[in-house]
């Protein structure tokens, strides 16, 4: 039978006191060159080598290794789930270079939702496109709810567009505003909140 226990209950294990673990959260500014997982069987290192607190977190979904930009990280379980599963539909933006011109028609198959063999890509929002000098290559801004395996540079290659250079600038409505590349903080209680109101999780 299970015992039901309060906040200011002692409850030790063989010996052993257990400690409640506060909740932490935290938004890091990912550079490029670093894995978004807690341990890497190549040796390379993680996002967890850029972060210097006693709790344990772990990252809230990925970022690709050469990719960088703003990641969450937690030791919330329900908040990470509310953050990356897609039926809460907390939206990402990013920043991408590809290669060529990225054509209005285009564009609208990517707003529409591009069919990438495994799934179909949900519909995404496209702005300030914008072409280099030399006409070889774009600047996009998109926002997608869902966070696949390399998602946005699949479906750009869907399209004909490589990605050259891939940043993520928003979660939900966090950015890594004031924060260099590599630092981290923790997340003020208004933005926890508004994360949570975004996700409308158990709604």
């Amino acid at each position: 039978m299970g015992v039901q226990v309060e906040s200011f209950d002692k409850v030790e294990v063989d010996g052993a006191l257990l400690k409640h673990e506060e909740f932490v959260y935290l938004v890091l500014n990912k550079p490029a060159g670093y894995v978004s997982t807690t341990q890497d069987d190549k040796g390379r290192k993680t996002i967890l080598d850029l972060i210097h607190i006693d709790e344990r977190v772990v990252p809230v979904g990925r970022l690709d290794y050469d990719t960088a930009g703003v990641i969450l990280l937690t030791n919330d379980g329900q908040f990470l789930n509310a953050m990356i599963h897609p039926k809460f539909k907390v939206e990402k933006e990013y920043h991408v270079k590809v290669e060529g011109l990225v054509r209005k028609e285009e564009s609208a198959k990517l707003r529409k939702g591009v069919d990438l063999g495994d799934f179909k890509s949900a519909p995404a929002r496209i702005f300030d496109v914008e072409y280099d000098d030399k006409k070889t290559s774009s600047r996009v801004k998109i926002v997608i709810h869902e966070g696949k395996y390399h998602q946005i540079k699949r479906m750009f290659e869907a399209i004909g567009h490589p990605v050259l250079k891939l940043r993520r600038h928003r979660f939900g409505t966090i950015t890594t505003e004031g924060l260099k590349q590599g630092e981290s903080r923790l997340l003020k209680p208004h933005e926890i909140k508004q994360l949570w109101n975004l996700s409308n999780y158990g709604k």
